[in-house]
């Protein structure tokens, strides 16, 4: 045996209990053994009953453009700044800069906890490859820590932007497993997501698109993702990001494009901390929060994912790569106070998003890969609650990081 994590509670099951102490056996990279004292040798680890969760998993971030605080304004809070901000500043990206910010924000993500995530990567004429031959290299640097998968997307518009259509499809040639759109940058944003669907056919991959992010919902493009994903039965391997403009929509018409959403197998990512610095700033008063409450959308059937979206740049200034305060975020905009609903907070970091990208190697059961967080509380609620910093981290069965618990001085 390689490893054992004694005096552990774990959560095995959806809004399960957690169960405790038990013992945690990992061998070769792999949990052989959940349950009663385990007779073996091995490195011992007394938890003392913190719980042991599945590794976070990160299903929307932008690492080639995390970081840029230095070089770009931040001034009005708008997409179109933030959109113009980084166009003007990626003109002078390099491989070496992207890769070294890029790994900045992977190190921290690892420190938080994070085990799986997928980066949404920008090419165009503006910056070519540049931010592919970057990041691409972090796949296997960092695979000691964190599974990589790569989303190439077209940022600045796709039908309107001549040679984006040809860079995308050259980095699907190199690797990147997932497909992405931005519609609403586009003059044709029904035609940017049908040339998406073909890309994705092509290179049998996975789609995740930008989409409706908005301010109102005068124009809405879901309901024809849903028509496209049922069309070329794509169920389950399509995911919409931010869809802003859903939150200001009335009960019922929310309810009835969830129902679409589930039927056709689309699933949605909020990026809370985003949209909220986004959304609204055209109200001087009542400002609307642009978070999408998804947790009222599980019911329907549809898979949701909470995520961090951007790091320290104009579409988000804040950030430190920590799915439980994201969570925590989500569930203060959002008025979670139900506690069934705040472990589906806790399931939108974890099990939920890792169903988003088909991980199928993922949670604590015998056979399972034992990529691990263990966090110093009793319960998910408690995470997401408490914003808990993750104590240890194992990917593969190795041990990633250690975080030294807080000490109280008390006077003598």
């Amino acid at each position: 045996m390689d490893t054992i994590l004694r005096n552990a509670r774990v959560v095995t099951a959806p809004r399960g209990e957690p169960t405790g102490p038990v013992d945690i056996g990992i061998d070769q990279g792999r949990i052989v053994h959940v349950g009663p004292p385990l007779s073996a040798d091995g490195r011992q680890m007394d938890l003392g009953g913190a719980l042991v969760a599945p590794g976070f998993v990160e299903t929307h971030i932008h690492l080639d453009k995390s970081r840029l605080l230095d070089r770009c304004r931040s001034e009005e809070g708008t997409l179109e700044e933030a959109i113009g901000e980084v166009a003007r500043a990626k003109k002078a990206f390099t491989a070496d800069d992207v890769h070294r910010r890029g790994a900045a924000t992977l190190e921290q993500a690892i420190l938080h906890g994070t085990t799986h995530m997928r980066t949404h990567l920008e090419v165009d004429p503006g910056i070519g490859l540049r931010g592919l031959d970057g990041i691409m290299p972090l796949i296997d640097e960092y695979r000691w820590g964190i599974d990589l998968a790569i989303c190439v997307f077209p940022q600045e518009g796709l039908l309107n932007n001549p040679g984006t259509d040809e860079l995308m499809v050259a980095a699907l040639r190199r690797g990147a497993r997932v497909v992405g759109a931005a519609p609403y940058t586009d003059s044709n944003p029904h035609g940017q997501i049908d040339r998406v669907f073909e890309m994705a056919r092509e290179f049998d991959v996975d789609v995740d698109m930008h989409l409706d992010f908005g301010n109102t919902a005068e124009y809405l493009d879901v309901e024809y993702v849903c028509e496209q994903t049922r069309k070329f039965g794509y169920g389950g391997r399509v995911t919409v990001g931010h869809v802003t403009k859903l939150s200001t929509i009335p009960k019922e018409r929310f309810a009835a494009i969830g129902r679409r959403l589930a039927d056709a197998g689309v699933a949605v990512t909020v990026l809370p901390s985003t949209d909220l610095y986004l959304m609204g700033r055209h109200q001087e008063h009542s400002v609307l929060r642009g978070v999408v409450p998804v947790h009222t959308l599980l019911a329907l059937g549809v898979n949701c994912s909470l995520s961090s979206n951007n790091i320290l740049n104009p579409f988000t200034p804040f950030g430190d790569c920590s799915l439980p305060r994201i969570a925590n975020l989500y569930a203060n905009v959002c008025q979670v106070g139900k506690s069934d609903d705040v472990r589906e907070c806790f399931e939108m970091i974890t099990r939920r998003s890792a169903r988003l990208l088909r991980l199928d190697d993922h949670g604590i059961e015998v056979g399972k890969s034992a990529d691990l967080v263990v966090l110093d509380c009793e319960t998910p609620e408690d995470v997401v609650a408490q914003v808990v910093k993750p104590r240890y981290g194992f990917k593969r069965g190795r041990l990633t990081f250690t975080r030294p618990a807080a000490e109280l001085h008390r006077p003598r």
